[in-house]
């Protein structure tokens, strides 16, 4: 039996992996926490043989959570993450295990997998080096990616901010002015949505409307309507709703991310 601690501060994400962990006979959750700070304290008083853990969490990111682990009881761990380029291609370099949001439970199944084989062929020793090189590897793709994303000046309250572009969640159309979303913060610059998706074009922006896109790194829920179409719900909370003229690109992009695609089995 696997004693298995999650740590995820969205609440849909730990209820996706709870469900998953309860059809597998040989796991036992003993904790499940959504701060990064009651988590290492529950962890360090009682290690579990496999942690899932989100990169991006509250007071704590997951890098220095898995960073103040102690080497001589650490968990095999599988990081959780939304879509972001640099993060993935360190934990492929590393062959160390994650889980791409949104995940479906095959492709939690073939982590799974991975992570019995790893329990029971590595020692220790194996994970505490993996573990270091990929921690390195993500805090260098990190410093890499911060210096290389643009800035963009847009209002609020009649004051004008300087916006990081890679923070920025949802982007809407308004003939010659677009809304920009961060958080439940909502900001306006004039622009058209055509060349907001240009100064974007460093981020994984996805059209869902002709006057709507989203950045994919922030999609934490997908559904649809009955006639089709897809409802995104973004990490801020706001929910928007894909038009009938997007549905088969929204499907198409939504589809690469599946285990099962071609992109898919490459990750895998």
């Amino acid at each position: 039996m696997l004693d298995v601690i999650i740590v995820d501060d969205e609440l849909a994400a730990r209820r996706t992996l709870r469900e998953c962990c309860e059809r597998e006979v040989d796991l036992r959750i003993v904790g499940e926490y959504d701060d990064g700070d009651q988590a290492l304290t529950a962890i360090r008083q009682q290690p579990p043989q496999l942690l899932f853990l989100d990169i991006q969490i509250c007071s704590h990111n997951g890098i220095d959570l898995a960073k103040s682990l102690d080497p001589s009881t650490l968990p095999q761990i599988v990081f959780v993450t939304a879509y972001d380029h640099y993060a993935i291609e360190a934990f492929e370099v590393n062959a160390t295990d994650y889980l791409l949001k949104p995940f479906d439970n095959e492709r939690f199944q073939n982590t799974l997998d991975r992570v019995r084989q790893r329990l029971a062929n590595h020692n220790r020793e194996d994970r505490q080096i993996a573990l270091a090189t990929l921690l390195a590897q993500l805090e260098r793709n990190a410093r890499t990616a911060a210096d290389a994303r643009p800035r963009l000046i847009a209002e609020s309250g009649g004051s004008m901010h300087l916006l990081d572009v890679s923070q920025i969640e949802l982007v809407e159309g308004d003939r010659n002015y677009v809304k920009l979303s961060i958080g439940r913060d909502v900001f306006h610059a004039r622009s058209t949505l055509q060349q907001a998706e240009k100064t974007l074009q460093s981020q994984p922006m996805l059209r869902i409307s002709r006057s709507c896109m989203v950045n994919v790194n922030y999609v934490r829920q997908v559904s649809r309507t009955p006639r089709g179409d897809f409802i995104l719900v973004m990490a801020g909370g706001i929910t928007v709703t894909s038009s009938e003229g997007y549905r088969e690109v929204v499907r198409d992009y939504l589809a690469r991310l599946k285990l099962g695609s071609d992109e898919a089995e490459k990750r895998s």
